[in-house]
């Protein structure tokens, strides 16, 4: 079985450094066109399913994927949302920098609690499709945290940035989930 972890495309907040958390900012044109390249890869395997968070830049891109890969069922899943920012969502890196100069950001959601709540998913996913190709379209924080998970914190949250419509393909097998690569673009795969 295998999963992937589809980052959405590009947004107008994500080419400025504007930090989006549960903010409904939606794909702009480059963004549109990374999606449209990444299915050359994706539609190479058979998608069961595609999971998708409910915020507008990763439903829209679920939605290009689906269309360019046969119509594949979408299911929206909250718990799949990115993490919430708190007061530093909506800021540049400069702004939060001085509004934020201890780098703790007023009502973030904590690490554990994001974690908790993408792995708890990501687990009811792969026991309903368990044998199957599932597509999960969602967004950085949350696909860091299942890397750092997987990884023992050498890879994800804090140790990368995942680039707009990247893919990160893990395999299931009886006893583990393995990464097979991460944060490749369509032009590095394809």
């Amino acid at each position: 079985m295998y999963i992937c972890l589809f980052r959405h495309g590009e947004t107008d907040w994500n080419n400025i450094g504007k930090l989006q958390g549960r903010e409904d900012v939606p794909l702009n044109d480059q963004g549109i066109r990374q999606v449209k390249e990444a299915v050359k890869y994706l539609k190479n395997t058979d998608w069961k399913a595609i999971i998708a968070s409910p915020l507008l830049r990763a439903k829209v891109s679920a939605e290009i994927i689906s269309k360019e890969t046969g119509n594949v069922k979408i299911y929206e899943e909250p718990d799949f949302t990115e993490k919430d920012y708190g007061q530093a969502s909506g800021m540049t890196p400069d702004e939060r920098r001085k509004n934020f100069p201890d780098g703790k950001w007023a009502g973030e959601e904590p690490q554990e609690k994001l974690q908790e709540r993408t792995l708890n998913a990501l687990s009811r996913y792969i026991k309903e499709y368990d044998g199957y190709n599932i597509l999960i379209v969602s967004h950085g924080g949350v696909i860091n945290s299942i890397l750092a998970h997987l990884t023992g914190n050498e890879t994800g949250t804090g140790e990368n940035k995942l680039r707009n419509a990247c893919i990160t393909l893990l395999e299931k097998t009886a006893d583990k989930i393995k990464i097979i690569f991460y944060n490749k673009t369509a032009d590095e795969l394809v």
